[in-house]
């Protein structure tokens, strides 16, 4: 590393570097990125698009006073760097440290929490309003990619921006990417606005030749302003922001900071909300990242000379491999069987899908909400749509779960990816609030597999159901057994018992099972039989099943990888309550009443006491406490 960035200890240290030693400054912010992200995992292709444009904002801008809005956040890397954090940056994604998105409680420069897309001008100009109910004089500066202008938040805070007329700057960073191509007809607007002349330009152009028409009459000035729009809309290519209220620059070169420092320089003078159209280049400076950006958008350890991931130890495929190979599976034998995803065609595993059966595939861009209503309108004409969408993203689409698919009943498929602790994307990533917000919703019915092949079987049960229905499954790797090449109906509400136990039972949900069954064989070294229940349905739960372990056992431990408030422990103790079952000792063991740091699945799972050993230990204290059996 060379002097400069050694140099660099927050945004002032930029205010006297000239152009040249800006970009050299900017080489050396890629070489971190590139080896940090190497050993680390993380977003490497986002934040090497935005190197140039990080760097002009901290040298123009005053931060901390100075707000910056960072949408998604997965492109704050350099900002980072730039504020503070250089020094630990090795931490990134790691137990402990620097988090890989903006956070408020990390550093006074963070000045809006992020990890989920399209919110970055709705936060910026609640600032922006709040700062001018005080007085106070800062700028706001919202940052936000392409691919999140395809969610419809971003249109709602552009509308309400525009109507209000604060002073607000918007950078739209057009990388002509998010993490897959991007889809819509935002995503064409934005491509002929690339290749159109400058705004300035052509606005100066055709401002000039209207005042040289003679203002000869109303017929005639109406003409003139006639010849104006209609002159507008053919060549100015920032046009639909301008109707939103914006003055718009652009587009510009996003690698060149003579150009942004010039253009922000001059939207400190406007008045109003402005809007910067940026063209970048997603992973600009490293040759693997620039070839192939979303596989380097968000990447694991990779070698850097070659750019290839390194690979773990052969392990078996994963949940999202086999959800893909399955519904390729099902869709051949059912014409009616679509495929929805929300930008995530690669994440899901429904690239695939979407090769196979063209018309039969639906990347909404990022856009849960409609993904899912657009589902319910489908299922109303007899299709069987399946929205594929990870966990913590089907958060942003309750109301369309609760309204549009579950209170008409409609034969809606969620297939919910990275469920539970996903591991270092931390807080704002993990799937641990589903089982709650989709429980109590009437005529869902929630599903988790213990294994692969449970998967399978799920999602072929689900085709055959007239109702809603949820399957939810975890990162990575599954447990390995061999895929069966048919596929099995389950009995909807049926739970399966996998270990008989006299002094206890665990009632395992999802990837909670085989935790589950090694913390048997632990408590069983040490004289406590435990018996294991693949619980398979949250919803219905298999009452028949739970009233008979009442009568035999007296113990229940629920076992979960969601909190704890409104889970599946908790729909358990509802049904026990119910019954007046009332001798039954519950305890229910899953993740508590706080947001989960980052962190590797593995340690997480450890710390929060959901590995085999910590359940064992809980339930080993939970029995000296209160005794085994009835």
């Amino acid at each position: 590393m060379s002097n400069l960035l050694q140099n660099i200890h927050s945004p002032q240290d930029l205010k006297n570097l000239s152009f040249a030693q800006l970009e050299k400054l900017a080489g050396e912010i890629r070489e971190l990125l590139i080896h940090t992200v190497a050993a680390n995992g993380g977003h490497l292709a986002p934040n090497l698009g935005v190197v140039e444009l990080t760097l002009a904002l901290h040298k123009m801008f005053d931060s901390p006073n100075d707000k910056f809005v960072w949408d998604v956040g997965h492109q704050a890397y350099v900002h980072k760097i730039l504020t503070g954090r250089r020094e630990n940056f090795g931490t990134l994604r790691t137990a402990g440290g620097i988090c890989g998105f903006p956070k408020r409680c990390e550093s006074v420069h963070d000045a809006f929490g992020a990890g989920h897309s399209s919110t970055s001008i709705s936060s910026a100009l609640g600032i922006a309003i709040a700062r001018d109910m005080t007085g106070a004089k800062y700028n706001v500066v919202a940052i936000i990619g392409d691919g999140s202008l395809t969610g419809g938040q971003a249109y709602e805070a552009l509308n309400h921006a525009g109507h209000l007329g604060t002073n607000l700057t918007v950078i739209l960073n057009d990388n002509e990417m998010s993490i897959a191509k991007n889809v819509g007809a935002m995503s064409e607007y934005l491509a002929k606005m690339r290749t159109a002349p400058t705004y300035s330009k052509v606005k100066h152009d055709i401002e000039y030749l209207l005042r040289r028409i003679p203002a000869i009459g109303d017929s005639v000035a109406n003409t003139a302003e006639r010849v104006k729009d209609s002159l507008k809309y053919l060549l100015v290519p920032g046009v639909l922001f301008e109707e939103l209220g914006f003055t718009y620059f652009g587009p510009i070169d996003g690698h060149n900071i003579p150009s942004i420092l010039e253009v922000l320089d001059k939207t400190k003078s406007v008045k109003g909300p402005v809007l910067i159209h940026l063209l970048t280049q997603k992973g600009k400076g490293y040759l693997p990242a620039e070839r192939n950006a979303d596989k380097f958008h968000g990447v694991g350890p990779f070698c850097v000379e070659t750019g290839e991931v390194i690979k773990k130890s052969v392990e078996p495929p994963s949940y999202t491999q086999v959800f893909s190979e399955a519904i390729i599976k099902l869709a051949e034998r059912n014409p009616d069987l679509v495929a929805i995803t929300a930008a995530m065609p690669e994440g899901t595993g429904l690239k695939k899908f979407s090769v196979k059966f063209p018309k039969r595939f639906f990347d909404v861009g990022i856009a849960e909400q409609h993904a899912v209503t657009l589902a319910a309108g489908m299922a109303t004409q007899g299709k069987r749509p399946v929205v594929v969408i990870y966990s913590t993203f089907l958060q942003r689409a309750y109301d369309q779960i609760l309204h549009d698919v579950c209170l008409q009943n409609l034969p809606v498929i969620f297939m919910l990816d990275r469920a539970g602790i996903v591991g270092e994307d931390g807080a704002t990533h993990h799937g641990v609030f589903d089982y709650s917000f989709l429980r109590h919703i009437p005529n869902m019915v929630i599903m988790a597999p213990k294994d692969e092949n449970e998967l399978q079987n799920m999602l072929f049960t689900a085709i055959s159901l007239n109702t809603p229905v949820a399957i939810r499954y975890p990162r990575g790797s599954g447990v390995g057994v061999a895929l069966k090449t048919d596929f099995t109906r389950l009995e909807v509400g049926k739970a399966e018992q996998l270990v008989e136990g006299k002094d206890l039972v665990l009632l395992a949900a999802g990837s909670m099972v085989e935790p589950c069954r090694s913390a048997a064989a632990f408590l069983k070294e040490k004289g406590i039989a435990a018996g294991v229940v693949n619980t398979r349905f949250i919803k219905p739960l298999d009452g028949q099943l739970i009233r008979q372990l009442a009568r035999d056992n007296g113990v229940i431990v629920t076992v979960e990888d969601n909190v704890l408030t409104g889970g599946f422990g908790s729909a358990v103790l509802e049904y026990i309550n119910s019954q007046h079952l009332n001798w039954v000792k519950v305890l229910r063991l899953g993740l508590p009443d706080k947001f989960i740091e980052h962190g590797q699945r593995g340690y997480l799972l450890e710390q929060y006491g959901l590995d085999a050993e910590g359940i064992a230990a809980s339930v080993e204290q939970f029995i000296r406490q209160f005794g085994a059996g009835k």
